[in-house]
């Protein structure tokens, strides 16, 4: 492979965000589902790292002030969706904050794989992908996300994350 090595990054594409009636329902992630699979099919194919980044909170999480109880660590709803399931070998990185990075092994297991260059995608485009993209860029990393790979609450939020890592993290949003 010429070029930077690069990591597909799939992020809180779980049961409580996707599936219709979930506690924290992001309208647009079902249909970023089929965009995401076949990039990570794709990875697959290609021998191109897989991580899965996944919310797993603790039942009484300081953010569940904010925001609904939702993926509560080794609930159904903190499962990555059936469509996008990891394969055994595949790493899955529990997080407890919006940041994929923090308080996480994300870092050494990309540095594991050799990976200068993330793909980063997921939900929500506004809150973890964005995050996880800020702690990315400022750790040396390269990033591009695709818009048809990222799913917001809202179009407004998730356009204005858009321009964010487009502008401030030059990030290569295709």
């Amino acid at each position: 492979m010429d070029g930077p090595k690069e990591a597909l990054v799939i992020v809180d594409m779980l049961n409580d965000f996707c599936l219709e009636g979930a506690p924290l329902e992001v309208p647009q992630a079902k249909e970023v589902i089929p965009n995401i699979k076949r990039r990570l099919e794709n990875a697959r194919k290609n021998g191109v790292p897989v991580i899965f980044v996944c919310d797993a909170h603790d039942p009484d999480d300081i953010e569940f002030r904010n925001w609904p109880a939702h993926s509560v660590e080794d609930s159904p709803g903190s499962k990555v969706v059936r469509e996008l399931e990891p394969m055994p070998g595949e790493v899955v990185i529990r997080k407890k904050t919006f940041f994929g990075f923090y308080g996480t092994n994300l870092d050494a297991e990309l540095r594991k794989t050799g990976a200068e260059f993330l793909t980063i995608t997921g939900c929500v485009t506004n809150i973890c992908v964005m995050y996880t993209a800020t702690e990315a860029v400022v750790r040396g990393y390269k990033v591009r996300v695709p818009m048809d790979c990222v799913a917001g609450l809202s179009s407004d939020m998730h356009e204005f994350a858009l321009r964010q890592m487009r502008e401030v993290l030059k990030a290569e949003i295709i």
